[in-house]
């Protein structure tokens, strides 16, 4: 195990690595590249599951729902994460906040 951990005192700390990663998803006006956040967690707050991914960008303007994944690996967290993301069409231009005409 990663020496990192050890660095936290006190579990509600919620100390995290974090990983970046990178990918354009398509939708219909175009192109968009969205960054993805993996944090590690150094003590899991849900069991096991010790990665949380998610996207960048909220795709839907109404609710505001980013594509996320929990694991208890990387690989496993930015799966579930891409998987949401290819589920869900993303909505340029529809952002929380933005005025609507």
């Amino acid at each position: 195990m990663d020496e990192w951990i050890y660095a936290q005192s006190d579990p509600s700390e919620r100390l995290a690595r974090l990983h970046y990663f990178s990918v354009n998803k398509k939708h219909d006006s175009g192109e968009i590249e969205l960054r993805i956040t993996v944090k590690e967690f150094a003590t899991p707050e849900i069991g096991s599951l010790r990665f949380f991914a998610m996207a960048d960008l909220p795709f839907d303007g109404t609710t505001n729902y980013q594509p996320s994944g929990w694991a208890n690996t990387l690989l496993g967290a930015l799966s579930e994460c891409l998987a949401n993301c290819r589920k869900f069409p993303y909505e340029p231009g529809k952002t929380a906040g933005s005025a609507t005409e």
